[in-house]
């Protein structure tokens, strides 16, 4: 055997007798069993962390970019938009910084009635222009058109409905459809509500159930006219470069809007929702780390054995005179080599599985012949999944990390082995 004090830390034969001792079998096969279930596990929650952190990271964006997709970034009211000044007000908003679009717009809830059914909307009045700067409606018409949209007395009767909504009442384009608002006209008994059969020009999918079953887009003028609004407006809705930065621009936003306006943000009207999702992510990810620890530490047990195993060897390299640093070095790259290799290996499942988790959500509806993601439920149409590669290197990082620390102590033991006791009984 080459001289152990002459050779530098982690040499050749350092490594050599890892591997042995690593890969033994028949008379430690035992050990060689624990090993393998050890190297499993950590692949395994691996694995797991990585495909649960990347599918929620995806179901973030694919919210957050829908929703802020489908409303605005920030919302302004001010006495001077529902003034005289009001086209003039609008053009100081769009010369804001940061600032791409803004639109006037009134919103109501009403009630919707179909050929087959019955159901609550909430309807929208915009402009055709605004409404083609939409990119998430006017791009995602998969039935009708805008055409029509607009044209005629008070902005025409042609509205544009999600495509939920469309299956609900059992309408498509061309059908007709009855709105009814409850802020009609007022009577010596009170206010009664107010009814209007419209025509479908178009139905929107924007990958959202609770936007394609409940909204429904009418021209401007008209929406004035059937909720009472006169040539008033509920608010202008905002959108700007950057949705990450509403925050900085409401202060340009409130001072283009003139005295008296209010300004919120979309963070302020969905804190509530992205809190808990935020919350809800941490926690997961705590968890998940909780079980890659647990998973680390089949390593201990699958090392102790090999020490126990190997007293007789370890006492000989120390008689031939390998160091306790040596001896230590070698469990340590032995239990070490599983934890490293289990986390490579669960990384390149993971991130495999996000790489393909549509073909693979697919396959499992086609084999089992049931849905395992309803739109109902989650809100979108398909598992998202998003890889951030700064939190998977963190965990590939920890996980290798945990992996070490959990060798260190059957290591330490072994380097601290006598080898008289060791060779006593033999």
């Amino acid at each position: 055997m080459p001289d152990a004090r002459a050779a530098g830390p982690f040499s050749r034969w350092e490594r050599s007798v890892a591997r042995r001792y690593l890969f033994a079998k028949r008379k430690n096969g035992g050990v060689a069993l624990i090993s393998v279930i050890s190297f499993s596990a950590v692949m395994l929650a691996v694995f797991a962390l990585i495909t649960v952190m990347s599918v929620m990271n995806g179901f973030r964006a694919e919210l957050l970019g829908r929703i802020l997709g489908f409303n605005g970034h920030l919302y302004a009211q001010s006495p001077l938009i529902n003034g005289p000044d009001r086209d003039t007000i609008i053009r100081r908003i769009k010369a804001a910084p940061g600032v791409i679009q803004a639109a006037p717009m009134v919103e109501a809830q009403a009630m919707v009635i179909g050929p087959t059914q019955v159901t609550g909307a909430i309807v929208r009045g915009v402009t055709t222009s605004d409404l083609r700067h939409m990119s998430l409606i006017s791009g995602n018409i998969k039935n009708g058109s805008m055409e029509g949209f607009g044209q005629g007395e008070y902005g025409g009767d042609i509205v544009l409905i999600g495509e939920r909504m469309a299956q609900t009442l059992g309408v498509q384009p061309g059908d007709p459809i009855t709105i009814i608002s409850p802020s009609g006209p007022a009577t010596a008994f009170g206010s009664s509500t107010r009814e209007k059969n419209y025509i479908v020009g178009g139905v929107f999918s924007v990958g959202m159930s609770q936007f394609d079953e409940a909204f429904i887009y009418m021209p401007l003028e008209q929406a004035q006219l059937f909720f009472g609004r006169d040539t008033t407006v509920d608010y202008v809705e905002i959108k700007v470069e950057d949705p990450d930065k509403a925050k900085e621009l409401k202060q340009a936003v409130e001072i283009a809007s003139g005295p008296g306006a209010l300004v919120n943000d979309w963070m302020d009207k969905n804190h509530s929702y992205f809190t808990a999702l935020q919350v809800e992510r941490k926690v997961m990810r705590l968890i998940l780390f909780c079980i890659v620890a647990i998973a680390t530490l089949n390593i201990i047990s699958s090392l102790v054995m090999l020490v126990k195993n190997k007293g007789k060897d370890i006492a000989i390299l120390r008689t031939m005179g390998a160091s306790q640093g040596a001896v230590l070095r070698i469990f340590l790259m032995a239990g070490a080599s599983i934890g490293v290799a289990g986390t490579l290996c669960g990384l390149a499942l993971g991130v495999l599985f996000c790489a393909y988790i549509t073909p693979i959500q697919n396959f499992v509806e086609w084999a089992t012949g049931t849905s395992v993601f309803n739109a109902d439920v989650y809100m979108l149409s398909h598992i998202p999944a998003k890889i951030d590669w700064r939190e998977v290197g963190g965990i590939v990082l920890a996980s290798a990390a945990m992996s070490i620390l959990a060798t260190l102590p059957p290591a330490l033991r072994a380097s601290r082995l006598d080898p008289v006791e060791a060779l006593r009984y033999e």
